[in-house]
C-alpha cells in the first residue's frame, strides 16, 4: 500500500504516584500482611541505623543527618513510589558525589543540591524517563560501581586506623598520600575494634542468618570497646560522641541530638565555613552541576534496586512513579536536615528476605529510625568510629563485586573492557559524573560502530528474497539490512553511488530496516536525487512502521512520480510488474 498518514498510539496516561501502595490495597491488605511488614520493617530499620550514620559521616556531615534522611525520605518514598519492596535512604554510591560537596559547601550546600536533585528526579518521572536505565550499558555500571567501592574503602582507612588527618583531601591521589604520611600515627585501640567488628560482620552469616551481621558486629565492637576501656587505662577508641557535637541552649551536646527531625530552611544550615549559607543565584549556579549528578545517580541506583527487587519477587515496578517518589523524598528531606536519598539495594534485599509484603514495611523502617533517635540517641553516640568504618569497608567489598568485574574482563569484547576500565579509573581518580558521562558516550560510539558493521546495501539480482518470478528488464532490487541512523547510513548508501545506465527502476527492499533517523533520511534522499537525475524511479517496499513515520514527516507522500513507498514488499514488486509488463 502507498504511504499514508500514520496514527500514533495514544500516549500513556499521566504517571500515578503511590502506584505500588494503591495496587496492594486494591488486592486486599490483611492483618497477616501487616504483621509480616512490621517484622520486616523492624529488621531493616535496625540495619539502616548504623548504615545511615556511617554514610553521613563518610559524606562529610554529622551522623544525625543520615538518620534524618532515613526517617523523612525513607518514610515518604515508599508511600509514593512504584515498587512494593524498595527501601530508600542514604547509600554508599552517593558518598563519592556528596563528600566533595560537603567539603566545599557544608551541610547547607549539600541540602540545597539535594533539593535541586529532587526537582530533577520528579521531572524525570513526569516525563516518563523511567525506562532510560535500560540504556546504561553493563560495563559502565560495573566500572563506576567498582570505582565507588574503592573510593569508599579509602575514605574509611582514616577512622579504621585512628589516623590524625586534620582535613582529608578531596581527590583520590592526594588522599592516599595523606593516609600514607599519617600511618606512623595509627591508633592501636581503633584498629583493634575495627578489625574485630569487620571479622564479626564477615563471619557471622556462617553461624546464624536470623540476626543481621552488621547489627551483631557493631554490638560486639561497641561492647568490646566499653569493656577494654574499663579494664585498660588508655584504651580510648574514638566514638560518635567524642567526634561530633551539636548546639544546645547554653552550650554544646555530644553525639547525636535526642530530637526528631524538625522543619528548617536548607539554606540556613551551615556552609563550608561553618556559618549559615547565604542563598544567592551564584550559589545556585555553582551547586547546579552537583544537583544534576545527584539526580542522575539517584535515578540509576533507585531503578537498579527496583529491578533487583523485581527479580527476587517476580513483581514489576512502575519506574516513573518511583522516580517521582524519589524526587519528592529528595525535595522534602532537606527541609528536615536530610540529604540525598535513593533506593538501597542491600536494604531492599534484606526487606524482601525478611518477609515484606508491601511498601508499609519500608515505612516502618523509617519509624524504627525515628524511635531510635528519640529514645536511644545517647546509646548510638557510644558507637566506635572504627566499627562504623569497618561496616562501610564490608559494604564497599560487597559493592565492588570483584567476581563480576573479573568475569567481564575475561569474557567481554575488548571494547567493553575498555569502557569498564575507563569508568573505573575515572571514578577513582577524577570524578564519578565524568566517569559515567565518558562511559556512556564511549558505549554509544561503540554501539554505533557495531551497527554500522551490520548495516549494508546489496544487489539481489533479478530474484529478490521470497520471490520466484524474474523482475522485468530495466528493474533491479537492492536489499537494505540493518538500521539506517547516523552511525550506519553513510556506509550503507555507498552501494547506491552507481547504477547501470540501462536501469529504469530501483526497488529498495526495506523489510530488514527497523529504524531510520534524520541522517538516514538525508542519505536516502541524496541517493534518490542522483537516481532521479538519471531518470530512475525509486520504489521502496516493505517499509516498517518507524521508517514509515519518518518518511511521512519528511513529506515523501507528496513526491509521487519520483518516490513510491509501500509497506508491503510483494505489493510494491507487483505494482512495478504491472507498469513494465
Amino acid at each position: 500500500m502507498p504511504l499514508t498518514r500514520h496514527v500514533d498510539v495514544a500516549p500513556s496516561p499521566w504517571p500515578k504516584p503511590a502506584s505500588a501502595l494503591r495496587h496492594v490495597m486494591a488486592e486486599g491488605y490483611s492483618r497477616k500482611m501487616l504483621r509480616a511488614d512490621l517484622l520486616a520493617g523492624a529488621v531493616v530499620g535496625i540495619v539502616a541505623l548504623p548504615l545511615s550514620m556511617a554514610l553521613a559521616i563518610a559524606s562529610g556531615v554529622a551522623p544525625e543527618h543520615g538518620l534524618y534522611t532515613a526517617i523523612v525520605a525513607g518514610g515518604l518514598i515508599p508511600l509514593l513510589g512504584g515498587s512494593r519492596f524498595q527501601v530508600s535512604g542514604p547509600t554508599a554510591a552517593f558518598v563519592v558525589i556528596l563528600s566533595p560537596i560537603s567539603h566545599r559547601f557544608g551541610i547547607g550546600g549539600l541540602a540545597l543540591a539535594t533539593l535541586m536533585a529532587g526537582v530533577l528526579l520528579f521531572a524525570m518521572g513526569v516525563l516518563r524517563m523511567g525506562r532510560m536505565i535500560e540504556f546504561v550499558p553493563y560495563p559502565v555500571t560495573t566500572g563506576f560501581t567498582a570505582g565507588i567501592a574503592v573510593v569508599i574503602a579509602t575514605l574509611q582507612l582514616k577512622d579504621l586506623l585512628g589516623l590524625e588527618i586534620p582535613q582529608m583531601p578531596e581527590h583520590f591521589v592526594e588522599r592516599v598520600q595523606a593516609i600514607a604520611l599519617a600511618l606512623p600515627g595509627a591508633h592501636a585501640p581503633d584498629l583493634a575494634i575495627g578489625l574485630l567488628t569487620l571479622a564479626v560482620i564477615a563471619l557471622w552469616p556462617r553461624l546464624d542468618r536470623r540476626l543481621p551481621a552488621p547489627l551483631v558486629g557493631l554490638a560486639v565492637g561497641a561492647t568490646a570497646a566499653a569493656l577494654a576501656g574499663w579494664l585498660f587505662r588508655g584504651f580510648d577508641p574514638a566514638t560518635i560522641a567524642s567526634r561530633f557535637e551539636y548546639a544546645v541552649p547554653g552550650g554544646v551536646g555530644r553525639g547525636i541530638p535526642q530530637l526528631p527531625p524538625l522543619p528548617l530552611l536548607p539554606w540556613t544550615l551551615p556552609g563550608g565555613d561553618g556559618r549559615p549559607l547565604v542563598l544567592s543565584l551564584a550559589l545556585v549556579r555553582e551547586l547546579l552541576p552537583a544537583g544534576f549528578a545527584i539526580a542522575a545517580l539517584g535515578a540509576i541506583e533507585s531503578l537498579l534496586s527496583a529491578v533487583v527487587a523485581d527479580g527476587m519477587t517476580g513483581r514489576r515496578h512502575d519506574p516513573d512513579a518511583e522516580l517521582m517518589a524519589q524526587g519528592t523524598g529528595n525535595l522534602v528531606a532537606p527541609f528536615f536536615g536530610g540529604f540525598a536519598a535513593t533506593g538501597a539495594i542491600a536494604r531492599t534485599a534484606t526487606n524482601i528476605r525478611s518477609g515484606a509484603r508491601s511498601p508499609i514495611a519500608a515505612f516502618v523502617h523509617a519509624l524504627i529510625a525515628l524511635a531510635a533517635v528519640v529514645l536511644a540517641a545517647p546509646l548510638l553516640g557510644r558507637l566506635p568510629m572504627a566499627a562504623l568504618a569497618a561496616l562501610l569497608l564490608f559494604v564497599a567489598w560487597n559493592m565492588a563485586e570483584l567476581d563480576h568485574f573479573a568475569h567481564v574482563l575475561k569474557v567481554a569484547p575488548r571494547s567493553d573492557v575498555a569502557v569498564l576500565l575507563t569508568c573505573f579509573l575515572l571514578t577513582v581518580i577524577v570524578d564519578m559524573v565524568i566517569a559515567v558521562s565518558v562511559g556512556v558516550v564511549m558505549a554509544a560510539l561503540l554501539f554505533m560502530r557495531r551497527m554500522a558493521e551490520v548495516s549494508s546495501v546489496r544487489l539481489v539480482d533479478e530474484h529478490p528474497m521470497g520471490l520466484t518470478r524474474k523482475l522485468p528488464r530495466g528493474v533491479v532490487a537492492y536489499e537494505i539490512a540493518g538500521p539506517l541512523f547516523f552511525g550506519a547510513a553513510q556506509k550503507a548508501m555507498a552501494a547506491l553511488q552507481t547504477v547501470d545506465k540501462a536501469v529504469r527502476v530501483v526497488i529498495l527492499d526495506l523489510r530488514s530496516v527497523p529504524a531510520l533517523d534524520a541522517t538516514g533520511l538525508v542519505g536516502l534522499e541524496s541517493a534518490f536525487e542522483r537516481l532521479h537525475r538519471a531518470d530512475v524511479l525509486v520504489v521502496l517496499g516493505g517499509v516498517q512502521p518507524q521508517p514509515l513515520r519518518a518518511m511521512a514527516r519528511a513529506g515523501w507522500a507528496d513526491r509521487k512520480g519520483r518516490i513510491l513507498v509501500y509497506s508491503d514488499f510483494e505489493h510494491a514488486v507487483e505494482e512495478v510488474r504491472k507498469a513494465f509488463e
